[in-house]
């Protein structure tokens, strides 16, 4: 699916510290804990809490965020939709990865299982 080029600017250009505390809201309303948060974005990313505290503390676009990660093998497993755009079928690699980790924090919210979030065999 194609995503427009200001679209994709929007995403690369904004901040993962101005969306951080959304996803802490998002999963904290619906009983999840940050600790869960963090373990699916490092599932995602490669990254541990101090990196993430780092680039939080630093204002890292969710550009220089996704090249400082380290992007799970099984990423391509997550599937779905998100914002009205199937996951699976977003062209530009660095708005696909922005809405994978989107779609993980939605799962955590929703209440599903660590595992098939993590997407474990």
């Amino acid at each position: 699916m194609k995503t427009t080029k200001n679209h994709d600017e929007r995403i690369a250009k904004m901040t993962f510290a101005s969306v951080y505390p959304h996803y802490v809201s998002k999963v904290e309303k619906k009983d999840r804990t940050v600790e869960e948060l963090h373990q699916v974005i490092s599932w995602l990313t490669g990254f541990k809490t101090k990196d993430m505290q780092r680039l939080i503390k630093n204002g890292a676009t969710f550009e220089q965020f996704f090249a400082e990660a380290t992007i799970n093998p099984n990423a391509s497993l997550i599937t779905g939709t998100i914002c009205g755009y199937r996951v699976e079928e977003i062209e530009t690699p660095l708005t696909q990865q922005v809405r994978y980790l989107d779609k993980l924090v939605d799962e955590l919210a929703k209440g599903r299982k660590m595992e098939k979030i993590l997407r474990t065999p």
